[in-house]
């Protein structure tokens, strides 16, 4: 990977909590894909016996999803790229793809992509709305809360302008189920 950046597409915990270092943080654009709760977690944010639900990027034709790119510190390419394979694939339902993603800026690059298998057990496509945020509302893993992630992932997207309609509904929903209503 010598002399070639690395960049690192985030549309959920990413954005949050990359957990690497970077050089360069821009809003981006990837085609093709929609960010969605079709993927059930069994490490993360739930248990093998009460699974939560994360974020994946559920192939969907004519879709696109708003979310960050990240450019690798330079020089801690190889590193970044275990870690993210040891974060992210863990119980392999996401496939690494290099996507092409556009900045807001115009400049389109090569992105390390995590997206969903489709025909891994622990996805869960097409869930409705309320069935998804009962999961999330109940859910723990070994990162702790499922609403967490919900929440914080909600919470940076607003605070960079990206409007995810089902996003805000899930948590303003789910914060009603924890209120008992």
């Amino acid at each position: 990977m010598a002399n070639t950046p690395l960049w690192v597409f985030g549309y959920g915990s990413l954005m949050w909590n990359p957990g690497f270092a970077f050089d360069e943080r821009a809003i981006a654009r990837l085609d093709g894909f929609s960010r969605s709760f079709c993927m059930r977690s069994i490490h993360h944010r739930g248990t093998p016996e009460v699974p939560g639900l994360v974020l994946a990027l559920d192939p969907v034709a004519g879709a696109s999803c708003e979310g960050i790119v990240l450019r690798v510190k330079s020089g801690s390419e190889d590193d970044t790229i275990e870690y993210l394979r040891e974060r992210e694939l863990v119980s392999s339902a996401y496939l690494e793809l290099s996507q092409r993603v556009e900045l807001n800026d115009g400049r389109q690059v090569e992105a390390v992509t995590f997206v969903v298998d489709t025909d891994h057990v622990q996805y869960c496509g097409d869930l409705p709305l309320e069935e998804q945020a009962g999961i999330i509302a109940r859910s723990v893993g070994g990162r702790g809360p499922n609403t967490e992630y919900l929440y914080n992932t909600a919470e940076h997207l607003a605070e960079l302008g990206i409007r995810d309609a089902e996003l805000d509904w899930l948590a303003r929903r789910v914060r009603e189920i924890e209120a008992g209503l």
